[in-house]
């Protein structure tokens, strides 16, 4: 046995993407980590992870990583940095005031690091200006929760979901955003035949596949749906009235407001059939238990907080709360988005859940946290929400921002008016850990912070349960815990003392403390982890996944909340809200006919600057893409694969068209992870308003309004180079870049980019020249076709590969990426490199199952060789049977083959 296989060992952290926060195990050797499986021993997953989580080792390693600290455009030491840093905070409070200071964090950090930056920016900096990236995705699901229940306390748990008799899925594709919730849905629903998912959604999504029902509902219409659906509980004497009497109040008022449409009206204004709607509100109406799971595509709206308090509503009608599988559940989009709302990290909060207009909270987080004598004292009121913040940063009243963790020049909406506003602020601080997001580029001051497996302390997920995400790895170069790089500033601000950590679970100690601090009668709040107080760094190291609250009555956690009826409103009833149903306010018009919806795609990640490190998950969908349907193709002339372009006003983007009937007509849906680091212009912000919900201060990223044109191209292109951009996140831009349309597309052994222009080019031979430094070596061309293929071999080894010509024309590129690996060409491969594959190598097609790389035409292959089943076809080629986000996508392609099948068949027969 190896020294390295002896010293191997295995560790437990959670997984850092979405809000199921996944137990993950490591396998750690020789300061790498080799492989991740799930923790069988986690209650979120129970030992599943799903492609992204699979592939978390892959996407480590130091090239790209930010390893020193930058200021003014110099490398310098964390001294220098910090001292700097410092300096410049301070002139800018004391010529401006503290509120001219401000910083934007996100889901991304750790629990220990939102509490550190919620103490120094309002406690100790005296700015209540600190929001975070949460606000994008779920601050309308908390507004609603504390509307009406009282406290931001998501009232169920993943159990629930498989104790359910109906699962109504709104505004989440649960099959492709939370993979591992899905799994554990399907595995349930085929347990119990008599459980019941209905899916509603404006685009038919994989999440589909186990569906009952399908509500195909117009965008922005779910409040109207559900406001039907409490007046039809209420016609039809299915509301719980001993529940109402005994534990809710404004009840009439809500009934009153919902009771303006009927049936055929709520059918008509969300477009859906009324038979299947009321289909919907019997099964809804006649059970108990009915869990209703929703995210982003409700909450990212204008409306998104009265769309939440909808849902909230019918559940405390028929009491579907407080239940074994009943609730309504909020499934979060950041690992610790509910971690960050624990310690205050949106603009509203003060900490551990406290509001600037909880009784008492002001004086009790003064008292706790001795800011008595500081000038300013701690703020009075509510700071800028996430839009308005940038918004104040444009108008020049933020004069120093520090960004954390998170990318707002590609990912909030209007993102031009985000870049003009930070290219205008004197001091942006950024906190990253890679080195070539767009954001860096308008930095003062770049500090290189730890990613995942470095990063040590603790995230919340979707069901309140607390885990561990442990530091495995040492930190590259210079890199730190946010944590630390905060407190080292505080202190060269002169707050040594109240900043003065040593190790993560100190920050975490004083977190749950106060918690605590004055938690009793009158002043009493839901949110509780005074169990978790005194536990020293042992038993904070071996904490296990828990549950809040955690209190002495509660020792071990709180599966489900309101049981006893009693909500965390002061006199313990929930809270009725009558809602006015409001439509989009991004409303089309001749100059832009079409609706937009934005969302996440299976197999990346937020601005893909983690997920598109491991090659492997470039490949399911490689490009930015505009999905329309058929009869929309059709009327603007654009076909399949064909580039196009998405015009609003505030901006544009290109990618390529997928067909398919699965889109509502004369909607487009568009994914929101393509930034200006893979694509010419592909960001989906550039194409959204800053207009917000009024409650929660949510922008409205789900819908827009677009026009579609084809993309005038005169050539397209595919080019494989061997070397990437680089680390220097300065570096210029490769010469191709200039042209109309690029999407850059890492590889394992190369850097794929897709290539388009208006213009024609009539030497090749002379563009290749100023692209690229080594000539061609190999060359083929067809000018009558615009066709040609070339490759240049330098030393052995192969540099670079050039098609021109559509992608649908390319080979498998398994085979050619396989020889840029190579020390040196063999003369065999030589002689296939123009046609970019072996002699009699099979073309895999499209990749499908990216956890074991089976591509569609393997697949359609094997179901015509009569492997006609996903069981079948995991037997053969693996592809469905680890992370299972594939298996929609299997079925549709045996049901695809089937039907081919069956009008061959019928064809043959009318012939015969």
């Amino acid at each position: 046995m190896s020294q390295a296989t002896r010293s191997a060992c295995k560790a437990n952290t959670t997984c850092p993407y979405c809000g199921v926060g996944c137990g993950v195990t490591a396998t750690v050797a020789g300061g790498t980590i080799s492989a991740v499986e799930g923790d069988r021993d986690h209650p979120a997953n129970f030992g599943r992870l799903c492609v992204k989580g699979s592939a978390l080792q892959e996407t480590l390693g130091q090239h790209d990583r930010l390893t020193t600290p930058w200021v003014d455009g110099q490398a310098v030491d964390w001294n220098v940095a910090l001292t700097t840093l410092a300096e410049r905070l301070q002139a800018t409070r004391a010529t401006y005031g503290a509120e001219s200071v401000g910083a934007y964090l996100s889901g991304q950090l750790l629990t220990e690091d939102y509490y550190v930056a919620n103490k120094l920016f309002k406690g100790f900096l005296g700015t209540p200006h600190l929001d975070t990236n949460s606000r994008l995705c779920m601050a309308s699901a908390v507004a609603a929760y504390k509307r009406s229940l009282g406290a931001d306390a998501v009232p169920c748990n993943y159990e629930d979901i498989e104790e359910a008799e109906l699962v109504v899925l709104v505004g989440s594709n649960l099959a492709w955003n939370h993979p591992v919730l899905y799994q554990r849905l399907k595995v349930a629903k085929t347990r119990n035949p008599l459980m019941r998912v209905v899916v509603i959604d404006p685009r038919v999504t994989d999440s589909c596949e186990i569906a009952d029902l399908y509500l195909g509902i117009a965008p922005g219409s779910d409040a109207v749906l559900f406001n039907g659906l409490l007046a039809w509980m209420a016609e039809n004497n299915k509301l719980d009235q001993l529940y109402l009497d005994r534990h809710t109040q404004g009840f009439d008022e809500a009934l009153l407001a919902a009771s303006q449409y009927g049936i055929n009206d709520v059918a008509a204004i969300c477009d859906i059939d009324p038979e299947r709607l009321e289909t919907f509100y019997y099964w809804f109406a006649s059970q108990l238990h009915v869990v209703t799971l929703y995210s982003q595509g409700v909450n990212q709206s204008t409306s998104g907080t009265d769309k939440c308090n909808a849902i909230i509503n019918c559940h405390l009608a028929g009491g579907k709360i407080g239940l074994p599988g009943a609730g309504p559940f909020s499934i979060t989009g950041q690992p610790n988005a509910m971690g960050g709302r624990e310690v205050g990290g949106l603009a509203n909060q003060l900490a551990a859940h406290m509001d600037y207009h909880t009784p008492g909270a002001l004086g009790r987080v003064t008292r706790f946290w001795a800011t008595e004598t500081l000038t300013p004292e701690l703020p009075q009121a509510p700071g800028y929400k996430a839009i308005e913040l940038f918004g104040a940063v444009e108008r020049g009243d933020i004069k120093a921002l520090w960004i954390m963790a998170t990318n707002p020049a590609v990912s909030l909406p209007d993102a031009a008016r985000v870049r003009r506003a930070l290219e205008k602020c004197p001091l942006v601080i950024v906190s990253e850990c890679v080195s070539h997001t767009d954001l860096l580029a308008y930095a003062d001051i770049i500090l290189p912070a730890t990613g995942w497996s470095e990063k040590d302390g603790t995230v919340t997920n979707s069901e309140r349960r607390i885990s561990r995400q442990r530091g495995l790895l040492p930190a590259p170069g210079q890199a730190r815990h946010d944590w630390w790089i905060m407190c080292e500033a505080a202190k060269r601000l002169g707050f040594h003392e109240a900043f003065d950590y040593t190790y993560p679970h100190e920050i975490f100690d004083e977190h749950a403390r106060l918690s605590a601090f004055e938690n009793e009668g009158t002043s009493k709040r839901l949110f509780d982890i005074s169990g978790l107080v005194g536990l020293g760094r042992e038993g904070y190291d071996a904490l296990a996944p828990i549950q809040w609250p955690v209190t002495s009555s509660a020792p071990h956690g709180t599966a489900r909340l309101f049981e006893d009826g009693e909500f965390a409103t002061p006199n313990g009833r929930a809270n009725f809200i009558a809602i006015t149903p409001r439509l989009p306010e991004q409303r089309l018009s001749d100059a832009y006919p079409l609706r937009l919806n934005t969302g996440r795609i299976r197999d990346q990640w937020h601005t893909m600057t983690r997920t598109a490190r491991a090659p492997r998950l470039m490949n399911h969908r490689y490009e930015p893409f505009i999905e329309l349907h058929p009869n929309d193709a059709a009327n603007y002339g654009i076909g399949d694969q064909q580039l196009a372009v998405l015009s609003a006003a505030s901006g544009e983007y290109r990618g390529r068209v997928r067909i398919s009937s699965a889109q509502r007509r004369g909607e487009v849906f568009i994914p929101m992870h393509w930034s200006d680091a893979f694509s010419k212009s592909a960001r989906s912000g550039a194409l959204l308003k800053s207009i917000t919900d009024s409650v929660s201060g949510q922008p409205e990223t789900k819908h827009g309004a677009v026009a579609l044109a084809p993309l005038n191209t005169a050539w397209e292109a595919t080019l494989l180079i061997a070397h990437p951009l680089g680390d220097n996140s300065q570096q210029e831009a490769p010469s191709w870049c200039k042209s109309d349309y690029w999407a850059r597309v890492p590889m394992q052994g190369c850097q794929r980019w897709q290539l388009a222009d208006a213009k024609p080019v009539h030497d090749w031979v002379a563009l290749l020249a100023t692209w690229l430094p080594e000539g061609a070596s190999l060359w083929c061309e067809d000018s009558g076709n615009g066709r040609l293929r070339a490759a240049a071999i330098v030393q052995g080894k192969l540099r670079w590969w050039l098609m021109v010509g559509p992608p649908r024309e390319l080979p498998g590129l398994a085979w050619l990426e396989a020889r840029f690996n190579e020390t040196v060409i063999s003369d065999k491969h030589r002689r296939r490199l123009l046609a970019g594959c072996d002699d009699g190598a099979a073309d895999t097609g499209p990749v499908v199952c990216s956890c074991h790389q089976v591509g569609q035409t393997m697949i359609v292959n094997a179901i015509r060789a009569g492997d006609a089943s996903v069981e079948a076809l995991g037997a053969r080629l693996a592809c469905g049977t680890q992370c299972g986000s594939c298996l929609p996508e299997l079925k549709s392609l045996i049901e695809e083959e089937r039907s081919h099948a069956r009008a061959k068949q019928a064809s043959t027969t009318e012939v015969a």
